[in-house]
């Protein structure tokens, strides 16, 4: 969403002051990709690379939009614009991209996982949408699946699957946040729980998997950083100055990562990995599905680990505290005028 929603003394206040300062990015190699032209796309949220269509790139706008979404070349220029068939949009926060490993086709997932009241809503959607073979507009059908946390309501705005298992996972937008798994097997004939399996930096605005498994990044209004599938983390990324950082993805060869920011003729910028936590091979699916169940094993404890501090620091802890401090001010005064 647009502004952050601080809950201060059991009060929901709403500040807009984040044009905060991410993490200066002065890597060599960082680029802005291309620049979103339609007029239409004035609040993308969900970033997603297309696995079929060579150089077309989709985004969404967040809430308040209809189910829609956008097939972008690599000049920003829609190329095809698309409806959802039967899906609300109540408050699309993220996309993700994965190939049916049955019949090779692209599959696009929708997440309208955004709840800025922390749990007002009894339950989340994940809309999934086979990639259209031609890229003309169109209206699509979607198969929608209900999520309910197993530890109460959250607010979320990353969404990311794992392509060697196909396991869908939700990282929470708090700040103490965490990474959801969604069971094995989704089921469309009732509510899907979501389980806690890990720690998420805080306030994270966007999540992705790697396409060959071997890692996953969060972002958050700060930086990025990638994982190991068990949850170990492998470093941190710099991001480009933004206003609102709010989507991440992977290029299709895992070597780079494209972000962007809401606000009309909004840009994507590629940052490159370090080479240092780039994929040297292709992990074996043994391997893969072992890490993967030491992160996704149901009812496992949380550990208190480094991804739960890291993207943190001190400047990003003061910008954190100057914000309470401002929502404490604003609960003062409406207090004084009330009396």
């Amino acid at each position: 969403m647009g502004d952050v929603v601080i809950r201060v003394l059991g009060v929901v206040v709403t500040t807009c002051f984040l044009t905060a300062v991410p993490a200066h990015a002065a890597d060599e190699g960082m680029e802005k990709l291309f620049t979103f032209k339609d007029p239409k796309i004035t609040e993308s949220s969900g970033l997603a690379v297309s696995p079929t269509h060579d150089g077309v790139y989709y985004t969404h706008n967040d809430s308040s939009a209809a189910p829609t979404f956008y097939a972008v070349g690599g000049d920003g220029r829609t190329r095809a614009t698309f409806q959802v068939q039967g899906a609300q949009a109540r408050d699309w926060e993220a996309m993700a991209a994965s190939k049916d490993p049955a019949t090779g086709r692209g599959v696009l997932w929708f997440a309208d996982i955004g709840d800025n009241l922390d749990g007002a809503w009894p339950n989340v959607s994940v809309y999934r949408v086979l990639e259209p073979q031609t890229l003309r507009d169109a209206t699509l059908p979607a198969t929608r699946y209900r999520f309910r946390y197993a530890d109460g309501g959250r607010n979320a705005e990353g969404l990311m699957i794992n392509p060697r298992t196909g396991r869908l996972y939700v990282v929470s937008k708090e700040f103490a946040g965490a990474v959801y798994a969604a069971p094995k097997k989704l089921r469309t004939d009732r509510t899907n729980v979501l389980r806690k399996v890990t720690a998420a930096p805080l306030m994270a605005t966007d999540a992705a998997y790697a396409p060959d498994g071997s890692s996953y990044v969060i972002r958050t209004y700060f930086s990025a950083t990638l994982y190991k599938p068990s949850g170990e983390m492998i470093t941190r990324v710099s991001m480009p100055e933004l206003k609102q950082a709010e989507s991440i993805t992977y290029t299709l060869d895992g070597r780079a990562l494209l972000t962007g920011t809401e606000g009309p003729k909004s840009p994507v910028y590629r940052v490159p990995i370090p080479a240092r936590a780039q994929p040297t091979s292709t992990p074996s699916p043994s391997a893969t599905a072992s890490a993967q169940g030491q992160v996704a094993k149901d009812g496992a404890a949380t550990a208190v680990s480094e991804a739960e501090v890291d993207g943190l620091t001190l400047r990003d802890v003061l910008i954190w505290l100057a914000a309470a401090a401002a929502a404490v001010g604003v609960i003062t005064f409406l207090a004084r005028r009330t009396r």
